[in-house]
């Protein structure tokens, strides 16, 4: 047991200046996912600072159908909350297939947007990983490596984001809103996250200190459906071998006139897939139109041997949930 020093906060600034400059200092929420890094040693706080006091545990739906959701607020509260479920069902759904009930009572919003990799190798100490201890090299490029990313990937890393709810956030154009030292700001959730490159234990923009304190959705679409679906290994709390999380809204003539596509298990962080995105709007719906723009999707991919089933996989899983949508949505199904 390695001893840490534990401070609880209620005042934003206060919490601040406790973690600014400090890199051996961790803030913490529900401790779902830091905790077990610290039993595995992968990290280790001099200080933890307990920022469940502090007044971001709140659900605010706005007047124009958006909503602000704190930084505090327990996964199993928002995906039970009734104005989630009604206007943002993909992402109560995200949160039901992400994570046990246990869980979901202790995990935040905060938590779930800044959760660690699950690959096999960052988890264990006594293997050389990039993310953990930049320049020690990459083991899973050359060792297990089937659960891991095919796109968005580097020389350096090839591990993937393990929220579901950040995949629903991105297909959502969320906003994170962050408290930091010269003041508040605003990050839209395409730009929070970095890929890898050659520091991938970068992961976010979060500077010394900086405190996510909420997340902003705008209203859907008018008249969009919208789901997530997730494909993994087990029916059970599992993380994603593949998922997809779809919000789509048609014309009169079922044409698509507005889809958002973000997609889990695929890449280091929450992927919208912009490319698909471009060539779908304004078009028919046919599975092969929606085939083949999923493929166009991952033409930059690097699948591994053992993961390039997954661009195959996710072509299928992101055509059948447009299909089904479409038709919900008003569209002719192909």
């Amino acid at each position: 047991m390695r001893p840490f020093a534990y401070e609880r906060v209620t005042e934003p600034e206060a919490a601040a200046n406790l973690v600014a400059d400090r890199p051996d200092a961790m803030y913490l929420a529900g401790g779902t996912n830091l905790v077990d890094l610290m039993k595995l040693g992968v990290a280790r706080p001099a200080v933890l600072v307990d920022i469940s006091g502090l007044p971001y545990d709140r659900i605010e739906h706005r007047p124009d159908g958006g909503v602000l959701i704190g930084a505090t607020v327990r996964n199993g509260e928002l995906a039970g909350d009734r104005g989630v479920r009604e206007r943002f069902p993909l992402l109560a759904e995200a949160l039901l297939s992400g994570a046990s009930g246990q869980l979901r009572t202790l995990a935040t919003t905060g938590g779930n947007l800044l959760q660690r990799t699950r690959c096999v190798y960052f988890q264990d100490v006594t293997k050389p990983c990039n993310k953990r201890e930049p320049g020690a090299g990459c083991s899973a490029i050359h060792g297990s490596h089937r659960d891991l990313a095919v796109i968005g990937t580097s020389d350096a890393c090839v591990a993937t984001h393990p929220s579901d709810m950040a995949v629903a956030l991105a297909a959502l154009d969320a906003t994170v809103h962050l408290q930091r030292n010269c003041g508040t700001d605003r990050v839209p959730l395409s730009e929070f996250y970095l890929l890898p490159g050659d520091r991938p234990d970068q992961e976010t923009v979060l500077g010394s200190g900086d405190l996510v304190s909420g997340v902003e959705l705008p209203p859907p679409p008018a008249g969009a459906a919208m789901r997530y679906r997730k494909v993994r290994d087990r029916w059970s709390y599992a993380f994603a071998v593949v998922s997809v999380a779809a919000v789509v809204a048609t014309g009169p003539d079922g044409a698509l006139r507005d889809i958002r596509l973000a997609l889990g298990g695929v890449a280091p962080k929450p992927w919208r897939a912009r490319r698909a995105e471009e060539l779908l709007t304004g078009r028919q719906p046919t599975r092969d139109l929606l085939r083949s723009a999923a493929r166009a999707e991952f033409e930059p991919a690097r699948p591994l041997p053992h993961n390039a089933f997954k661009i195959d996989l996710a072509v299928d899983v992101i055509a059948a949930s447009v299909l089904d949508l479409a038709g919900g949505a008003g569209g002719e199904r192909a």
